[in-house]
């Protein structure tokens, strides 16, 4: 018995047959990190919950299972005692092993085994393909303790997960709830995958590093570690979510171009796309990488989604800020487009000068007011490319949005304010709208004042 599925379908059926209760989701955390040769603190951090709360329910469950495994159990001898008494070398052997446990044991166990044989070629939503135990790193999420509701994104995500895409890219403005959405995500699809993995690229990671340990956290398991990550990738299905993507990315040049050392991550993510294997790839960025535009496309396994901001779900932000006046909650949701950290620094304001009245802060508004938004404003502007700035500057001087084809004053071609346009929109900061049969397009509202004045 090597494989840690077998190993919660025997206990669960155990625990079952004694107590008519199945194995509860810490019992298998619990069990997995033993037979990983983990200790409580890891366990307890993979969990996302105390120490102590591990060793408590531990200790039940090594109780539970010491009338079939010995009273001196415990988390040190769990895997030998286990391999001692189920152990087997060829088929025959595991038969008669099979007839020391009871004729349900047997059963699962068998179906265990052939459902592991069948799952990489089951559909990804089969019964087959069902893991209730994946093997989850996710220290690096951020905690969920906020959610608001993106059912139709959401839905759209998971659509693309069952359809086996292997390159997915959430991009958006910064704290608009990209990394939410894909923790909300785990939890909903989680037992697709045999591994999930989320690694922060908030140092500038090196693709090196990241690879290497990629591969330590899925050769954890594993008695002959593989040679590659994309070798992983197709011989089990992993998902691996890489968050702050914009780090990898060089400020002051269009938008996606690579840190110098960094280009590799290109090719990278071109393998992911372009190799077969039944794993996903889910970047977070403010920005879309430039390769990803020429890897998507409808029947492609590649997808994009540019995250914006709340619709009426943005109501809860101002209902838990205490906010009065809801007939105009929509005019100040729209105002501030949805963007829940934006109302969350709003709503402040509101509380803060005008005793919670929406009706009042709107009464005083001339312009778009800013406030404590101007240094999320400033983190994006400052990435841009000289030619952006212009183009920028250009757009928010105009009363409406303009067609691409008019010139700024004759100091920038054609071909770049076209780049321009292309890496402002890669960034979500401008705006495209349909005029006829011409696209025309604007800067970000509340970017637009903020820009005008400087």
């Amino acid at each position: 018995m090597n494989n840690v599925e077998d190993v919660l379908h025997w206990a669960d059926n155990l625990i079952f047959n004694d107590t008519g209760e199945h194995l509860t989701p810490i019992q298998e955390a619990i069990l997995t990190g033993v037979w990983q040769r983990q200790k409580y603190p890891q366990i307890a951090k993979n969990y996302n919950c105390g120490e102590s709360h591990i060793k408590k329910e531990a200790a039940k469950l090594w109780e539970k299972l010491r009338e079939e495994l010995g009273e001196d159990l415990n988390k040190f001898n769990f895997r030998s005692k286990l391999e001692k008494k189920y152990r087997v070398s060829n088929i025959s052997h595991l038969h008669d092993s099979l007839l020391q446990i009871d004729n349900v044991i047997c059963g699962q166990f068998i179906q265990t085994i052939r459902d592991t044989q069948t799952r990489s070629h089951s559909p990804p939503n089969s019964p087959q393909n069902q893991n209730p135990s994946p093997i989850i790193d996710i220290a690096d999420a951020p905690e969920l303790t906020n959610y608001y509701d993106r059912t139709s994104e959401l839905s759209t995500l998971k659509q693309w997960i069952l359809a086996q895409t292997r390159l997915i890219t959430i991009y958006g403005l910064s704290e608009i709830g990209k990394s939410a959405i894909a923790v909300k995500l785990i939890e909903q699809i989680q037992t697709q995958f045999d591994y999930i993995i989320w690694r922060s690229i908030s140092n500038a990671t090196t693709l090196s590093a990241l690879q290497t340990d990629l591969k330590q956290f899925f050769s954890q398991s594993q008695q002959t570690p593989l040679p590659t990550v994309i070798d992983y990738f197709r011989s089990y299905r992993c998902l691996v979510i890489l968050d702050d993507v914009q780090n990898i990315f060089r400020s002051g040049q269009l938008a996606g171009q690579y840190l110098a050392g960094y280009e590799d991550y290109g090719k990278f993510f071109k393998q992911i796309a372009t190799s077969s294997h039944q794993s996903c790839l889910i970047l977070l960025s403010w920005e879309k990488p430039r390769e990803i535009t020429t890897l998507e496309g409808e029947n492609r396994p590649t997808k994009t989604l540019h995250l914006k901001g709340l619709g009426e779900q943005a109501e809860e932000i101002l209902r838990e800020k205490g906010l009065t006046d809801e007939e105009q909650w929509s005019e100040l949701i729209t105002l501030y487009q949805g963007h829940p950290s934006w109302l969350n620094i709003i709503a402040a304001t509101i509380q803060e000068l005008f005793n919670g009245s929406v009706s009042l802060f709107l009464a005083e508004q001339n312009e778009i007011f800013l406030g404590d938004l101007e240094p999320l404003l400033e983190s994006h502007l400052e990435r841009l490319s000289e030619t952006e700035k212009q183009v920028s500057y250009w757009l928010a001087s105009q009363a409406e949005a303009v067609d691409i084809s008019q010139q700024t004053d004759g100091a920038l071609s054609k071909s770049e304010i076209l780049q321009a346009i292309q890496s402002l929109a890669r960034r979500g900061l401008v705006e495209k709208v349909q005029v006829g049969t011409r696209s025309h397009f604007q800067i970000d509202r509340i970017f637009k004042p903020y820009i005008a004045r400087d």
